[in-house]
């Protein structure tokens, strides 16, 4: 029974994976070899203009990973250490930008910062400035900080699940013999971090790398990433072999980083000890343990602060208070221009929403049950593979999926089934994450004790696995809905106009002008917040044991 549940689970992900993702890459692979293909590689490897792209791509990715560590990694200890009222709000708010999509980050951000933003108005009223003082737009400075504020989250879940974990007799025993604070944590506390750090650092690099609006709307013309370059051939000059090109080299880069991300993913998820929660937290004593804390609340009412200005300025019209942008979304009044009203907007949203969670949720469970919680090559092998949705931008995956569902008779560009089949492989990746680190918690000797009292395979998965499991599960079912509700890139290229989501409908109303586009652009996204904010504050109270991460 084991062995033929495992064959038909390993054959339908197989199946899955082989139709979704590898059909798709090996298409634009494909693609990247039509016609006078040597020259089309040789003419975009000797660019400079590609190569300094290249190079751009890689350094502000960097920067962008080591500024989020310096910043993320105190955040994470306090999350792990210290008991203090709203954690878990806190920490499930701090999810919320991530799950955004980045042009609802750039939007907030231009609110927050830009030349007519809030911080510059408050100032020029203050300072009786003509000018704003704050010039940000079509910066690196820019890129760099809007990129903290998505990826710092990614620090917080998988190092302080690490950090929450670790036994801290280890370290007592360690100043008891006489070694100093800061040698306990070099020695003791980093070393057994490292792998949860270096796990994150990958994740960071491989979002930042394969950045896509962040970088469209904030770095301006000056600033273009590979993934920015392959969408400008794909989309405006039509040149696709060579965005097939682009595409080849960034998948090999950001496939070999996923692999590296699962190894040390494993390690992390491996080296917990899983102590009680009262064992490992504290409340506030000294005055650096209540700074730290106090620090906490400051850093993520930082990151949020993108998202609390696009609130404010949503609310903000002409410099008065009105809620129109609001009312406008429910009036209908701009039917025309979609095709389909706001409300339908968000009922599309919804709708691809509940059909991504049915299908990405059974394919996170059979592979978390498939990966289980042994650790071997290839086991480490297939969780890279898995993974490699996740280090594939949604603009490539939009790319490939035009590319392979549009020839040999398999015709699914334009229906709504092959968004659903895009978002469900963007989102499985997270419902995986949720489930593999609690799946891995559950030691053989649990097992190996059931049946010897007689338990049945299937006995043992209902009554001991599927208890632990079930919390995992719900926390992955939340992250695909959310990661459907916000996704951007693949959409964009896949839809029609009758399967207008929310993120298509505020880039559609950013790109018209009027202050009533904007009220219905800043509003729809929060709409869009709230739901996010609501699923991910009911992650924080359901996750099993602080587990569950990336």
């Amino acid at each position: 029974m084991t062995h033929s549940w495992k064959f038909w689970g390993a054959f339908l992900l197989i199946i899955f994976l082989a139709f979704t993702v590898v059909y798709p890459l090996i298409s634009i692979l494909n693609l990247s070899f039509r016609g006078n293909s040597n020259m089309v590689w040789i003419d975009v490897l000797t660019d400079n203009y590609y190569l300094d792209t290249l190079v751009f791509t890689t350094w502000q990715a960097i920067a962008s990973t080591l500024l989020t560590l310096l910043i993320g990694i105190p955040s994470a200890y306090a999350f792990a250490r210290y008991n203090f009222p709203g954690k878990r709000l806190l920490r499930g708010l701090t999810t919320v930008p991530f799950v955004m999509p980045p042009l609802v980050i750039a939007l907030g951000f231009i609110a927050l910062l830009g030349e007519k933003g809030i911080i510059n108005s408050l100032l020029q009223s203050m300072f009786n400035l003509d000018d704003a003082p704050l010039r940000l737009m079509n910066t690196i400075y820019a890129i760099l900080i809007a990129h903290i504020i998505y990826e710092f989250t990614i620090v917080v879940r998988i190092v302080s699940t690490a950090w929450a974990n670790l036994d801290p007799d280890i370290e007592n025993a360690a100043r008891m013999l006489g070694a100093s604070q800061w040698k306990v944590f070099s020695k003791i506390t980093l070393p057994l971090l490292l792998p949860a750090i270096i796990a994150a650092g990958s994740l960071i690099f491989v979002f930042t790398f394969t950045s896509f609006g962040v970088v469209l709307i904030l770095g301006g013309a000056n600033y273009a990433t590979l993934e920015v370059s392959i969408y400008t051939l794909a989309a405006h000059l039509l040149e696709l072999p060579a965005a097939g090109v682009l595409t080849v080299i960034q998948m090999t880069i950001t496939i070999v980083l996923m692999a590296f991300y699962a190894r040390y993913q494993q390690r992390a998820a491996l080296s917990f000890n899983l102590v009680p929660n009262k064992a490992t937290t504290m409340h506030p004593r000294g005055k650096f343990d209540k700074l730290l804390c106090v620090s906490n609340y400051i850093i993520v009412l930082i990151i949020l602060s993108p998202l609390v200005a696009l609130i404010v300025r949503s609310l903000i019209s002409d410099g008065h208070i009105t809620l129109t942008g609001f009312t406008n979304l429910f009036s209908n009044e701009r039917d025309s221009f979609f095709f389909v009203s706001p409300l339908q907007a968000i009922t599309n949203s919804l709708l691809f929403g509940a059909c991504t969670v049915a299908v990405a949720v059974p394919i996170g469970i059979i592979s978390g049950l498939l990966l289980g919680n042994s650790a071997n090559w290839r086991k480490a092998l297939l969780d890279s593979i898995l993974m490699l949705p996740l280090g594939i931008s949604a603009v490539t995956m939009g790319f490939g999926f035009l590319i392979a569902f549009n020839q040999w008779g398999l015709n699914l560009t334009g229906s709504w089934t092959i968004i659903v089949i895009a978002h469900a492989t963007l989102a499985y990746p997270f419902v995986l994450r949720s489930i593999l680190p609690v799946l891995r918690t559950i030691t053989p000797s649990l097992r190996e004790a059931a049946q010897m009292l007689g338990a049945s395979k299937g006995n043992i998965f209902t009554r001991i696995e599927l208890p632990i499991l079930w919390r995992g599960i719900v926390v992955g079912a939340v992250f695909a809905f959310a990661v459907s509700l916000g996704e951007f890139g693949a959409t964009l290229l896949l839809h029609r106009p009758e399967h207008t989501t929310m993120p298509i409908a505020i880039f559609r109303y950013l790109g018209q002008p009027g202050e009533s586009n904007l009220m219905q652009a800043l509003s729809m996204s929060c709409i869009l917040m709230f739901i996010s904010t609501v699923g991910f504050v009911a992650i924080e109270r359901l996750r099993f044991r602080n587990l569950g991460s990336f």
